[in-house]
């Protein structure tokens, strides 16, 4: 493990794996290094022919957090990781880390190429944003000291069964999902902002590849196609077969044969 300081003097943990041009990894919601490790399979295949970072958003794993929470200081975050890979370096961002990723190239980050997979833009009724009342009862949760249930809320109101989500919280990785339910209302934050894709979109003008899944719920597809109709010049690709849980063994070869444009 490695570690910068942001701007804001918050340290950020990293591992860093392979040789050759950067590629930073942008986590999604709860995704951290010590319990995600489909990122950690994806930066092992990238790094034959990347130096693949693979990082722990603010205030999860080993990085460590500063409040109040404000989405630039996220892109200042990534910002540092660009400095240590060199000056320079290209983005993989999934689901909400999508999001942050495209405000970072979006916001003038020596970004050289994008990608991201799925940011969740679109909900099932056309809506751009995460409802109100999800965002502040995930918040009242959290700030009540109750993470399982701002984790059971975000899933019932993503879909998923209640009686699903009762049983995944007597499962082995719900803990590891509720050491980072604190976060959620960044992620939420983030997703919340409706200017990111009407306003900030339209101006990144570095190499853009989105994706989605062919098994994904429709959210997924109308989010990939709302996001490469607002970047331009935006280069669109489904992975059959795959979900919004999508594997690294058939993500990795379509990453590196676009990454490896430059």
């Amino acid at each position: 493990m490695e570690s910068i300081q942001s701007s804001d003097g918050t340290p950020i943990a990293f591992d860093r794996s392979g040789d050759g041009p950067p590629v930073v990894l942008v986590p999604g919601l709860f995704q951290h290094r010590a319990i995600d490790p489909g990122t950690a399979e994806l930066a092992a295949l990238l790094a034959p022919r990347f130096t693949v970072f693979h990082y722990d958003r603010r205030g999860r794993g080993d990085s460590g957090d500063t409040a109040p929470y404000a989405v630039e200081r996220e892109i200042e975050d990534l910002g540092a990781l660009i400095d240590a890979a060199g000056g320079a370096a290209a983005l993989y961002g999934m689901s909400s880390g999508g999001a942050l990723a495209l405000e970072a190239a979006a916001r003038g980050l020596a970004v050289t190429q994008l990608a991201v997979y799925e940011p969740p833009f679109t909900n099932d009724d056309g809506t751009i944003e995460p409802s109100e009342e999800l965002a502040t009862g995930v918040a009242e949760h959290v700030e009540a000291g109750r993470p399982g249930d701002a984790v059971a809320l975000f899933m019932t109101s993503s879909g998923v069964p209640a009686e699903a989500v009762a049983e995944m919280r007597q499962a082995p990785f719900w803990a590891g999902l509720e050491s980072v339910a604190h976060t959620m209302p960044y992620d939420l934050t983030l997703m919340g902002d409706t200017t990111l894709l009407s306003e900030r979109a339209p101006t990144i003008a570095v190499p853009t590849l989105v994706l989605d899944g062919g098994a994904s719920d429709p959210w997924g597809r109308r989010s990939a196609d709302a996001v490469a109709a607002a970047v331009p010049g935006a280069e669109r690709r489904t992975l059959e077969g795959q979900t919004h849980e999508v594997a690294a063994e058939p993500l990795a070869p379509v990453l590196a044969e676009f990454f490896g444009r430059a």
